[in-house]
């Protein structure tokens, strides 16, 4: 039997934090929740990255409506990906209960029920704040990774962007885009080679091709303006309360390429706005991509390239990337090894293959001398999870299987007239929501070919008007044949009449 006075000792000293935290719940040991031994994060670390994993139906979603609220009440913004849709009850008090409220008298500390301001986006034509960005915004790299295309094609595509920097034609969305590219190897065909080099037909073939498939996900309503700011994720309401932005991603779930494109456009966005932040003691935005195998199933080798070197270097611009997902196993190994925070909930062992991933799962978290980490893995209920964080000084805490607080907002969906009040009362709504289609690439392009087109009407009309005027021209300095003999035959007439009467 554990030793429970030194586990507590342990967990007091481990989760020990001059600064300010969020509290997670208490730690527990062969079962029993002990009372107020608090698991603690330092917000200092929380831009260190994170995972909160577990099987369907043991919590992530609640853990992770437990993080947000409290980072919400510390003044921190908060971005949530809404793949299930059950994340807009964050706008309204939860119900207190006699389940709740045993709960937190086991934890250490009351319930209260509360709301937070919420801003609901959307990627697609459900309501909610339109999400867009221009297609000169992914720049040529990020859409080639995207596109996952060939260093041939990728090169086109740099020629391409090239091409509309010089002429000044607006890449705004993927109309744009096919437009320039079919231009590209007809009817600008020869500007092009003369000043940037011969554009193969096949290459831009296979480019619209993986363009249409990008589209037929749904693209084609991400891609354009107006453009979504980021700097709009970080508002802080009058009560000095974080924002919590929630992307309403409930009809996206079979479109993962989407999913993709959307997360990587926004994650280098940020990385590229956002000014260093250097070691703070808090973090500047939170980000949560739940569903995270959807973006990793996706991504060619280069993209997760650039997945992990914007997750190393994302966080000294202050922001925290928290992965939610099913295993672990799900993240790419070089990126679970930059997540500071784990937060894994029970796994299910019904098959030799899930024990072999629950083995492997084990060997992700710190050892530990007071639990057999594989067996607890099995064996959490409902809102428990095994828990390690860093603490202060970049050290990990010890594991703690954690009875979990309850979430202070409502643990359900908002109702048809709920939801509709609070996209009603959306102050960003306005900014974005109206759609706009200034000239761009495909326009210009278009005017182009159809004065070209005309231009050469004309010169071809031109040329058939001066070739009929010449064939007009020889035919009136030609005789007519029969005018000639009858003016033959008068002229000799005329000669024989002067011969005959100088004869006489």
């Amino acid at each position: 039997m554990a030793d429970k006075d030194a586990f507590i000792t342990s967990i007091e000293a481990g989760y020990k934090t001059k600064g300010d935290y969020i509290t997670m719940g208490s730690a527990m040991l062969e079962g029993e929740t002990l009372t107020n031994a608090l698991v603690k994060i330092p917000l200092k670390t929380l831009n260190r990255h994170g995972l909160i994993a577990g099987a369907t139906g043991t919590g992530k979603t609640k853990t992770l409506q437990i993080l947000a609220e409290n980072l919400s009440d510390k003044g921190i913004p908060v971005l949530l990906m809404d793949l299930k849709g059950d994340l807009s009850g964050l706008a309204q008090p939860g119900d207190q209960n006699a389940g709740i409220d045993e709960r937190h008298t086991k934890i250490g500390f009351p319930y209260q029920a509360k709301k937070f301001p919420l801003e609901i986006l959307t990627l697609s034509e459900q309501g909610g704040v339109r999400l867009r960005a221009t297609v000169s915004e992914f720049g040529p790299i990020l859409l080639s990774r995207i596109l996952d295309l060939t260093e041939t094609q990728q090169g086109i595509v740099a020629v391409i962007f090239k091409y509309c920097d010089d002429n000044k034609l607006p890449l705004l969305d993927l109309k744009d885009f096919k437009k320039i590219l079919q231009y590209a190897t007809d009817q600008g065909k020869e500007e092009f080679q003369k000043s940037y080099g011969r554009v193969s037909t096949a290459s831009t073939g296979a480019i619209l091709r993986k363009i249409i498939q990008l589209e037929q996900q749904g693209a084609d309503l991400f891609f354009g303006e107006t453009s979504f700011d980021v700097n709009d994720l970080t508002r802080i309401d009058n009560q000095g309360r974080g924002i919590i932005n929630v992307i309403r991603l409930t009809d996206i779930q079979d479109r993962p390429k989407l999913f993709s494109t959307f997360m990587m456009s926004l994650l280098a966005e940020v990385y590229d706005t956002f000014p260093e932040q250097g070691d703070s003691d808090r973090p500047e935005l939170i980000i949560f991509i739940d569903e995270a195998h959807l973006i990793f199933n996706e991504a060619s080798d280069a993209l997760l390239d650039q997945i992990e070197s914007i997750v190393k270097l994302i966080r000294s611009k202050g922001i925290g990337v928290y992965f939610v997902t099913q295993n672990p196993t799900d993240i790419p190994n070089a990126v679970l090894s930059q997540l500071g925070l784990k937060i894994q909930h029970a796994l299910r062992a019904f098959t030799a293959k899930d024990r072999k991933a629950i083995k492997l799962t084990a060997e992700n978290y710190p050892i530990s001398e007071y639990y057999d980490t594989a067996e607890v893995l099995t064996s959490l209920g409902i809102g428990e999870a095994l828990i390690t964080a860093l603490d202060e000084k970049g050290r990990p805490t010890p594991l703690a299987a954690t009875m979990l607080r309850a979430p202070m907002s409502r643990m359900d969906i908002l109702n048809d007239q709920e939801l509709e009040e609070l996209l009603n009362n959306s102050q960003l709504s306005q900014k974005y929501n109206e759609i706009v289609d200034r000239e761009s690439a495909y326009e210009i392009l278009t005017k182009k070919i159809e004065i070209s087109q005309r231009e050469e009407v004309q010169k071809q009309a031109k040329e058939e008007q001066s070739k009929q005027r010449r064939t007009s021209s020889r035919k009136s300095t030609r005789m007519n044949p029969v005018v000639k003999v009858l003016t033959s035959a008068t002229f000799i007439r005329g000669v024989m009449g002067i011969l005959k009467k100088v004869m006489r």
